[in-house]
């Protein structure tokens, strides 16, 4: 079955950087389009990025254009987001997610934390 597992989450500074990777298994990854959503306390799960399935196209939510960026590498099933100038309102559990065949597929999450 559909397996999604992040990592790179933690405390950082405002301004600092940070990398998250989800692990991709049990699909062929390289046919679907990647997301990465996050979930502040007390607000909804909301879209962050968005990669096509060979990477030629991305989109992001308007507060981290021009600060994150999501990429992926195919042949290790992994999606990643970059994270710069990280702000206290980025403070957020980060979830890697895949659609497929009408059913929407989630990881465990992973927590950023900006705060000094």
């Amino acid at each position: 079955q559909v397996q999604l597992v992040e990592s790179g989450g933690g405390l950082v500074q405002p301004g600092g950087s940070l990398r998250l990777d989800c692990a991709a298994s049990g699909f062929t990854f390289g046919i679907y389009e990647m997301t990465w959503y996050r979930q502040a306390p007390g607000k909804e799960r909301e879209l962050v990025a968005v990669i096509t399935r060979i990477g030629l196209g991305t989109n992001y939510a308007d507060s981290v254009k021009g600060r994150f960026t999501i990429s992926r590498d195919n042949t290790k099933n992994t999606v990643y987001l970059q994270m710069n100038s990280l702000k206290p309102e980025d403070t957020a559990v980060y979830y890697c997610s895949v659609y497929i065949r009408g059913k929407r597929s989630w990881g465990q999450g992973t927590q950023v934390t900006v705060s000094s």
